[in-house]
């Protein structure tokens, strides 16, 4: 889903779009003149391994996510949590892939792992 950046104004502009089973929906808002804001929550299950058994297991995935948007390069570096859209188009599902991909690289535990006090080892 694209939405040209000066499409968005300071009343809020609803969206909603999903992949993989995930929905992403939120409203975008004109902060300043190169600026919108973008508060969404991300919902929905999404498959994760294990990082200390291997196995694949369903993670109910629901999150508030927060962002400026920028239709220019920002020189301020105190915000972190900026996306650049240089084009003057602002792509909700780049967005959710990328916020899928974070949670899909991050360090896991299976619900059996989680609630396990045994040592853990296994060799190939």
């Amino acid at each position: 889903m694209k939405i040209q950046f000066d499409k968005i104004h300071a009343a809020p502009k609803p969206f909603e779009t999903g992949i993989e089973g995930i929905r992403f929906q939120g409203n975008l808002k004109k902060s300043g003149y190169h600026l919108v804001e973008l508060d969404g929550v991300i919902a929905g299950d999404i498959v994760l391994e294990c990082d200390r058994c291997g196995q694949s297991y369903n993670h109910a995935l629901k999150s508030k996510l927060k962002l400026s948007l920028s239709d220019q390069v920002c020189k301020d570096k105190e915000d972190l949590d900026i996306i650049e859209f240089l084009d003057g188009v602002i792509d909700i599902t780049y967005i959710l892939e990328g916020e899928i991909n974070a949670q899909k690289t991050s360090y896991h535990y299976c619900p059996q792992c989680d609630n396990s006090e045994i040592d853990f080892e296994i060799e190939f």
